[in-house]
């Protein structure tokens, strides 16, 4: 009967555990952009397909079949085949093979918006079928039920322990998305380098949905439970307090990133609270089954800790993790690892370390996976990347892959498309697709509205640059401070004595002809032309410049060439141009007028 219990729990628990796989995907999606949300997800779903088919395979075989000098399993490859299998090896096969799994979901966020479909399934191929289960075998081989194997990995056998995977499952997995990032590069605009001082500065590039992110987190919590329960592979009483020291290593890894994090940059980030919770679950994830509840919140709070010193590593070396699953899965992973052998109580871990010491064997464990995991990693990706290129275009990645990658779009990029067909052909009787009951097609609601204001006033502006194309006289327009704005008669430079009227200030050009005393008369009028107290029957009488003689160029020419210059008597009429109210004055019509 107990035997039976146990087998149930080890089912619920690997149900947990792919449980934890939305977990991955809502986390992810929550964090990255729009424009990549679908292959996001769709990432999410192609690793646990593959990682499942590949372990089954011989992955399996490769971690927990019998022994070779404790490297390789040689047995075990194909589980069933054709035939059925045992009852207690189908329970332990479905459960590891959800390890598997979430260690090769890991990589996706750290190369998320920038990394090929096809590169990112040859990235899962190669830590499922090689990477993962040949580390597995050393330090896991000797775990399973003695029906499948009975000899035990070179790590096992030297006292390395890690309960249920802070460095077989998530360093594995953060050293592959740690090579993966160092290859591909940070995404655009992450980085940028001011051209004067060359001074780098990084860029946070905001996720597009937190709330959905803090959900995944939830989830990740809960499946956690089955990812450390689960791991005694059997209900035995240490099961209690190993859910126990999980949930208090996850809280303290959350607070200590929380106030940290606040301390230092005097805002509670966001970002610090969901990574700090998972880092705590990262970092007890070794030793759960062998530390006390006390332990269990200094290991939390040290991975928290733990977490924002990797994330600031990582920017200073530039290096872009588009969720930070390096800093919670890989120095997360390692400390908690490493803390086995400063908190484990030696009764409940009933190893014979190398050296006696269980840190020693703990550091050799930790260096092993680091040179096998980043090694093999960065080897397998850096070929591929030079027989093909392992990154997006940077066209597609300011498309995003949802496009890109698998044709499929959404509203925002369907936003985003036709305004940036807008900016470039200047067309502005281009519309959005309205949507009523949603955001984005509320936002497209006014944006169109706005755009048939702009393109009203814009044929109101056409219409005067023709009108003052055809005009025979002088005709400009004069700010609120006396400035000639663009929109003149052609024949007002002429006038003006003025090549360019639009870049001079009215009273100052005029200036340059009138006497001082007079300049000064203009000034008290235009001052009084924009004071609505003033009404515009009385002090057109006190025009200045109401008749004015100037020498103005002709369009004949003598015989040099030259424009020959006669003297004329110019009228200056203004007119006020008033706001839709009828309470301020905006602008003055100029009109000129020879005699």
């Amino acid at each position: 009967m107990n035997g039976l219990i146990d087998a149930v729990w080890v089912a619920v628990c690997g149900s947990l555990v792919f449980f934890m796989q939305p977990g991955f995907q809502m986390v992810e999606s929550g964090l990255t952009r729009e424009k990549n949300s679908i292959n996001v997800a769709i990432k999410n779903l192609t690793d646990i397909g593959i990682s499942l088919f590949v372990y089954w395979l011989f992955g399996f075989g490769l971690m927990f079949g019998l022994s070779k000098g404790g490297i390789i399993g040689i047995t075990h490859f194909l589980p069933g085949g054709l035939k059925n299998i045992s009852f207690d090896l189908c329970n332990f096969l479905f459960f590891e093979a959800m390890f598997c799994s979430t260690s090769a979901t890991i990589v996706s966020g750290a190369v998320a918006e920038r990394m090929k479909y096809s590169s990112y399934i040859l990235s899962t191929i190669i830590i499922s079928a090689v990477i993962y289960p040949v580390f597995g075998h050393w330090a896991w081989n000797g775990i399973q039920p003695s029906c499948i194997a009975d000899s035990a990995g070179w790590l096992n056998k030297i006292g390395f322990v890690d309960f249920a995977g802070s460095t077989v499952v998530h360093s594995v997995g953060g050293y592959v998305g740690l090579a993966g990032i160092i290859i591909l590069g940070a995404r655009k605009g992450r980085f940028t380098t001011d051209k004067t001082t060359g001074k780098t500065e990084s860029r946070e590039i905001q996720g597009c949905n937190i709330p959905m992110t803090v959900a995944g987190v939830f989830i990740l919590w809960f499946g956690w439970l089955g990812f450390n329960g689960g791991s005694d592979l059997a209900f035995t009483s240490r099961v209690p307090q190993i859910l126990m020291n999980t949930c208090i290593s996850s809280a303290t890894g959350m607070l200590s990133s929380l106030f940290l994090g606040w301390a230092v940059t005097r805002l509670p980030n966001v970002n610090f609270v969901i990574n700090g919770t998972l880092a705590g679950l990262v970092a007890i994830t070794a030793g759960c089954h062998c530390v006390t509840p006390g332990a269990a919140a200094i290991i939390g709070i040290i991975g928290g800790i733990v977490m924002l010193a990797a994330t600031n590593i990582l920017e200073k070396l530039k290096l872009d993790d588009a969720v930070g699953a390096i800093p919670v899965h890989l120095a997360a992973g390692i400390w908690g690892t490493l803390a086995v052998g400063i908190f484990g109580q030696k009764e409940q871990l009933g190893t014979d370390p190398i050296f006696g010491s269980q840190f020693i064997a703990q550091l050799i464990g930790v260096v092993t996976c680091g040179i096998w995991a980043f090694g093999i990693a960065f080897i397998a990706l850096y070929i591929l990347n030079k027989i093909k290129p392992l990154r997006v275009s940077s066209a597609d990645e300011d498309s995003g892959l949802n496009v890109a990658e698998h044709g499929a779009s959404t509203e925002i990029f369907d936003l985003y498309d036709r305004m940036t067909e807008q900016a470039r052909t200047g067309d502005l009787s281009i519309r959005l697709k309205e949507e009523p009951f949603t955001e984005i097609g509320q936002i497209s609601s006014l944006y169109n509205k706005v755009m048939d204001k702009l393109e009203s006033t814009s044929m109101e502006i056409e219409s005067l640059s023709a009108f003052m194309k055809d005009i025979k006289y002088g005709m400009f327009i004069l700010d609120d401070e006396w400035n000639i704005l663009p929109q003149y008669s052609a024949i007002t430079p002429k006038l003006l004595n003025c090549p360019n009227p639009e870049k001079y200030n009215f009273l100052l050009l005029m200036a340059r002809t009138l006497s001082r005393d007079k300049t000064m008369l203009l000034k008290d009028y235009l001052e009084r032309l924009y004071n609505p107290e003033f009404k515009e029957s009385v002090i057109e009488k006190m025009n200045p410049i109401q008749s004015l003689d100037a020498n103005v160029r002709s369009s004949r020419v003598d015989s040099q060439g030259r424009n020959i210059v006669v003297h004329k008597a110019l009228n200056f009429e203004f007119k006020r141009l008033y706001n839709r109210n009828h309470t301020k004055i905006i602008n003055i019509v100029v009109s000129i007028q020879m005699s």
